[in-house]
């Protein structure tokens, strides 16, 4: 089997890291349902909820080095 050519990250809107932060993903799947985790655990009207986006990056890209799953 080959590694995914790409890899997915959820970065914040304020650019922190965070434990949802340091992961890599798999797929955008993988990282939506860590997200939808998240965010579940939140009311609609919540306002010290952090704002997130899955980014998609390649794989060998130089800032980091392999891919961790959801409680690594």
């Amino acid at each position: 089997m080959h590694p995914p050519a790409s890899r997915h990250r959820i970065v914040r809107s304020d650019k922190a890291e965070d434990g949802l932060t340091r992961q890599r993903f798999d797929s955008y799947d993988a990282a939506y349902d860590e997200l939808e985790r998240y965010y579940g655990d939140f009311c609609c009207s919540d306002d010290d909820r952090v704002e997130y986006t899955i980014v998609c990056e390649p794989f060998n890209s130089p800032d980091g080095m392999g891919i961790n799953q959801p409680g690594e």
